[in-house]
């Protein structure tokens, strides 16, 4: 994995230009030896080739550093290039090569004992004049061998085990088509073989190379796989569901979007365009883990030789050190998307009156579209669509087996009554039901009223704002207490992708406090806060799900509450309590923090789509926390919230409130008892699914084979960890071929991690459900636990 990108995120830098800067025009390799290669062609992008590097040149050239003054004016030292990719460390985010074929003679020792000198990995072809060997020999650097679609495909594995038997780090394998290589005579490909020369080598080469080379290759070698020739998310997706190790990119365009649907599963290269050490950190900050460095190795190799691969490698690391410290980046982990101007409109062009509308491209749209984390649902939609006779684990929404629709009309006349013992005339109630009305919501009386009957919690009615839903009081809720770009949002991970999702929106930085298996550590959580203002930011707020949360299931402890809210006062820090499941799971719940809290450290987030009904699309925020002006005035959070609302939403809904109000009213303001029969179903929900578990995967079983479970108490999740990677191809593969639908925990640690865990969802499904798709589910486990390319144990936990 891509060790030195802990968070996934993209990284951008431009520079000057260095002895390597040459025209992308320019000659490029003649093959010595007889050999005869295209001069647009020394990259592994594949058929795309020339276009692709034009492409890249030209948005390279158009991309700005934006230079950051230090906040201090000590002298930061030298910046550190070093990467840790493919578990070993490189001295720069570089790649040397590929090259098809030597441009002089000598070339591919001079090259791989550089990049050796250098401390950066080579690529070699499979059409090498020198066996792998040798070329192992003459270097300590890894190489990796550029391989091809070949028409006998057991060419392609001999090539992988003599390449893994002479000690090579990995393989590259471009797919889209056979014009990935424009070789044509090759004098001797010795690793082939062959003792003389080969006329065309297109003619040992299938028609093109595809995804299933990818996997025939992928199950043939235990050597890392890199794809290269990949152009879109879709691709990637495609890549990684096929086994691949490693992405290579040929489009700079797009490769902020390959690298967040990508989101840190495994290194993501750019290749083509790339001159000077500026490009490289452009590329970095474009979501790269590393770069191919082929056109200046080119041109060192056929300047001087050894000596002249060195000056470019040099050249380049240099010049992305100088660009690093232009940047104010002392490591290559600090390199983000901030760093880079955006690039410049290219030059008009007249179009003919009758063309067709310039479409947009999404590269050019707010980042937060190509994150990952905007994709989940649609994922899991995708999948549910695709096998409708699959039982899903995966959706957490309420049963609604206990809803009837003439229920919604007694709420609304329980409602319109109430405003009318209270005073209200026909036409006050006429425009409490047609007009907008207030900002901050029309039921905050009632809110109120219910909280401090069946949560303990004691707030006046002016600091609740009423939301549409508890994703817009999240919204709200950032927006206010985000102020600067040094401002940081902690969350409980795994976490809730709504939070994840609506910083992102808000391009609010997020750093993951990980849960542990009985819940959040304040330990954990201090020294996050510690290690954040020693960066020079401020933790803001931290949001946390205490009671059953979503994905983990995990509750917190009465004694942990305590112990937070007292970090929190002693830190400066906002809680946002976000509890949505604690009064639909059956036996009392803990107190809220809310309740406990003497410092106005919480922020309470609440929705009412578990406990009265999801359509309704209302929630609520409690903020109580006194703002005071540069005027020496204080108002309430709530406030400063109804003024963002007042620019958002406007309101929510006047029927939606009043179909609530009308069934707290009906209830007296307690939710729990108008829930006790829903709790008891989803209760009993779960105990059904443990017991299942428990049934079909025995202790000794399970124990056997490394998987377990927690035992939530209640809510609506539960979270199995498995010996495989629980990732969308092994979803797709669960779905298919065993019927049944679960969450890759993978969703919901922002900072990575959960490559091993499953998120269960119980709260839809009758019993009859839950034992068919358990048993379904324990066979898929036992089935991939059984296939030892996806036993990777050791990376991921489900927590």
């Amino acid at each position: 994995m891509a060790g030195q990108r802990s968070d996934g995120s993209a990284r951008i830098v431009r520079g000057h230009g260095g002895k390597s800067g040459k025209s992308d025009t320019a000659a490029a390799p003649t093959a010595a030896s007889g050999n005869s290669a295209d001069p647009r062609n020394h990259g592994p992008g594949g058929n795309r080739g020339a276009r692709g590097r034009d492409a890249n040149r030209e948005l390279f050239d158009r991309i700005g550093l934006r230079q950051r003054t230090p906040r201090t004016p000590r002298d930061p030292g030298t910046p550190d290039t070093g990467v840790k990719i493919l578990d070993r460390p490189w001295s720069a985010p570089l790649v040397v090569g590929p090259l098809d074929a030597p441009a002089r003679p000598g070339g591919e020792f001079a090259v791989v004992q550089a990049a050796g000198t250098a401390g950066l990995p080579a690529v070699i072809s499979a059409f090498a004049e020198r066996t792998f060997a040798e070329l192992a020999s003459a270097t300590d650097a890894p190489l990796w061998l550029r391989t091809y679609a070949f028409a006998d495909r057991d060419t392609a594995r001999r090539l992988a085990g003599q390449a893994e038997d002479a000690g090579f780090g990995a393989l590259l394998l471009a797919v889209g088509g056979r014009d990935d290589i424009r070789l044509r005579r090759v004098a001797a490909p010795v690793n082939l073989g062959w003792q003389g020369p080969v006329a065309d080598v297109h003619a040992l080469l299938g028609a093109r190379a595809d995804w299933s080379d990818v996997t025939d290759l992928r199950a043939a070698t235990g050597l890392p796989l890199l794809v290269a020739g990949v152009r879109d998310a879709a691709d990637a997706l495609r890549a990684l569901e096929s086994g691949a190790d490693g992405i290579v990119a040929d489009a700079l365009a797009a490769l902020p979007e390959i690298a967040r649907t990508v989101a840190g599963r495994c290194p993501v290269l750019l290749s083509g365009g790339v001159r000077r050490g500026a490009d490289v950190l452009a590329a970095l900050a474009s979501g790269a883990d590393a770069v191919f460095a082929g056109r200046p190795v080119l041109d060192g190799l056929r300047a001087g030789g050894r000596a002249g691969v060195t000056e470019a490698l040099d050249g380049l690391v240099r010049e992305l050190g100088e660009a690093m410290a232009f940047t104010g980046t002392g490591t290559v982990a600090d390199i983000g998307p901030g760093l880079i101007r955006a690039a410049a409109p290219a030059p008009d062009v007249a179009r003919p009156a009758d063309a067709r509308p310039v479409a947009l491209r999404k590269s050019e749209l707010h980042a937060s579209l190509r994150d990952p984390v905007l994709d989940t649902m649609t994922f899991l939609n995708e999948i549910t669509s695709r096998y409708p006779e699959a039982i899903s684990f995966a959706p957490g929404r309420p049963y609604d087996g206990f809803f009837d629709s003439e229920q919604i009309f007694s709420h609304l006349r329980r409602y319109l009554n109430h405003l009318a013992e209270q005073g209200s005339s026909p036409q006050d109630i006429r425009t409490a039901m047609y007009q907008y009305g207030p900002t901050a919501g029309q039921i905050r009386e009632i809110i109120a009223d219910s909280l401090r009957a069946d949560e303990n919690i004691d707030v006046p009615a002016e600091s609740v704002v009423v939301t549409v839903g508890a994703q817009e009081a999240m919204l709200l809720v950032l927006r206010a207490l985000i102020g600067g770009p040094d401002d940081v949002l902690l969350v409980s991970s795994p976490c809730y992708v709504g939070i994840a999702g609506a910083a992102r929106l808000l391009d609010i930085p997020v750093t993951p406090v990980e849960e542990r298996e009985d819940g959040v550590s304040c330990a954990d959580l201090e020294a996050v806060l510690r290690a954040e203002k020693a960066r020079g930011r401020r933790p803001r707020a931290f949001h946390v799900v205490p009671d059953h949360s979503n994905p983990s299931g995990t509750t917190m402890g009465e004694e942990a509450r305590a112990e937070l809210l007292e970090l929190a006062a002693r830190h400066d820090l906002l809680i946002l309590e976000d509890s949505p499941y604690r009064l639909v799971s059956p036996g009392p719940p803990l107190p809220t923090l809310k309740s406990m809290d003497r410092a106005h450290s919480v922020v309470h987030l609440g929705s009412f789509s578990k406990t009265v009904f999801p359509g309704a699309r209302v929630g609520f925020v409690v903020a109580d926390q006194p703002v005071i002006d540069d005027r020496g005035r204080t108002g309430l959070l709530a406030d400063e919230l109804a003024k963002i609302k007042s620019m958002v939403t406007v309101n929510t809904s006047s029927l939606s409130q009043a179909a609530v109000a009308g069934t707290l009213l009906a209830a007296g303001g307690r939710v729990s008892e108008l829930n006790a029969a829903a709790s008891q179903y989803y209760g009993d929900a779960m105990r059904a699914t443990l017991r299942e578990l428990d049934t079909r995967l025995p202790r000794e079983r399970r124990e056997a084979l490394g998987v377990r479970w927690n035992e939530p108490a209640g809510g609506f999740f539960l979270t199995v960890r498995v010996p495989f990677r629980a990732d969308n191809a092994a979803l797709t593969r669960s779905a298919q071929d065993f019927g049944v639908i679960w969450t890759p925990m993978t969703y919901f640690h922002p900072g990575g991690g959960g490559l091993h865990g499953m998120r269960l969802s119980t709260s839809y499904l009758t019993p009859a459900q839950i034992a068919e798709g358990t048993a379904r589910l324990v066979r898929f486990i036992e089935a991939e636990s059984a296939h030892p390319s996806r036993d990777e144990t050791n990376e991921g936990t489900a927590q």
